[in-house]
C-alpha cells in the first residue's frame, strides 16, 4: 500500500501535564491521524521563527477520530516550547513518517518499554488489544513509570521494573523480560520494544538467546526526518539504514550493535 505523507496545520485541543517533565498534547488532525500506524512518527515545527530551526521528531502516541496524541518529555528548548502550547494554538506537522511495527505475526505479544519508550507502544497495544498483550515497563523510579492505566484499559497485563525498586522489580526491564521468556509457554511470543539503546541492545541479545522474534523502535537524533540528510544512519546486516526512512522499527536481529 502506498504511503501517504502529509503536511498539515494541527490545532491544539489540549495540553495535559502528567507530572514532572511529562505532558501529553492532543491535536486536531484529520489527514495524519487517519493514515498513521503504530511505530510511525511526525516531524513538528515548534516555533514560527528560526529558533529552534529544525523540526523535532515525536512518536505518535495514539490516534482518535480526527485527533493525534503526542506524549512528550521536556528535555530542551523545543520541548519546553511545546509544553507551553495552549488550546487553539497551531502547529505545523509533517507525517506520518517512517515504518511502523508489523502486526500480522503477533500471537502472544510482549511489549517492552524503557522510559519514554512507552510513547509509541500505547498505539500498538490498542491495535493488538484482542490479543491482550503483556506490557513490561522500565524506569528509574515509580515517578517515571507512565501509561500504566492506559495499557490496562486496552486489556493488557502490566509489569514494571524500576532502578530504585520503588515499583515492581528492582532492576532493569530486560531482567523482567528474561524472567518472562524463561517461563514462556503456549503461543509463540513476539516482542515489540522501544527505549534507550542499551536496553534495546540487551533485548536483542535475549531475543537471540531464547529464539524469540523481536521488533525494536530505535531512538536516534534526526534532522530532516525524510531520509535526505543521512544523519540517523545505523549499521545493519544488510548495510547502512536510515532510522527515519527504513526505520524507526527494525528486526532486532538485523541491527549491528557497536561495543560501548
Amino acid at each position: 500500500m502506498k504511503k501517504i505523507l502529509l503536511q498539515e496545520i494541527a490545532r491544539v485541543v489540549a495540553n495535559k501535564r502528567l507530572g514532572g517533565d511529562h505532558f501529553k498534547l492532543v491535536l486536531r488532525s484529520k489527514g495524519i491521524a487517519s493514515s498513521a500506524a503504530p511505530g510511525q512518527f511526525i516531524q513538528i515545527r515548534v516555533s514560527a521563527g528560526t529558533d529552534p530551526l529544525l523540526r523535532r521528531p515525536i512518536s505518535i502516541h495514539r490516534v482518535g477520530a480526527g485527533t493525534l496524541e503526542l506524549l512528550c518529555e521536556i528535555v530542551g528548548k523545543a520541548t519546553m516550547i511545546l509544553s507551553e502550547a495552549r488550546p487553539g494554538d497551531e502547529l505545523d506537522l509533517i507525517g506520518p513518517l517512517g515504518n511502523g511495527f508489523g502486526l500480522g505475526c503477533a500471537k502472544a505479544p510482549v511489549l517492552v518499554a524503557g522510559g519514554m519508550g512507552v510513547a509509541p507502544l500505547a498505539f500498538l497495544a490498542e491495535k493488538l488489544s484482542k490479543l491482550k498483550p503483556l506490557v513490561l515497563i522500565g524506569a528509574r523510579s515509580k515517578k517515571q513509570v507512565l501509561c500504566v492505566d492506559e495499557f490496562r484499559k486496552f486489556g493488557c497485563k502490566v509489569m514494571t521494573a524500576t532502578d530504585d525498586g520503588s515499583l515492581g522489580l528492582k532492576g532493569r526491564v530486560t531482567q523482567l523480560l528474561e524472567n518472562v521468556l524463561k517461563g514462556a509457554s503456549g503461543p509463540r511470543v513476539n516482542i515489540y520494544a522501544c527505549g534507550p539503546r542499551p536496553m534495546l541492545k540487551e533485548l536483542s541479545r535475549l531475543s537471540v538467546k531464547y529464539n524469540v522474534p523481536a521488533e525494536i523502535s530505535l531512538e536516534e537524533h534526526m534532522s530532516c526526518g525524510i531520509g535526505a540528510c543521512l544523519g540517523c544512519v545505523v549499521g545493519t546486516k544488510s548495510g547502512f539504514k536510515r532510522v527515519c526512512k527504513e526505520g524507526p522499527v527494525f528486526d532486532a536481529g538485523e541491527v549491528i550493535w557497536q561495543e560501548e
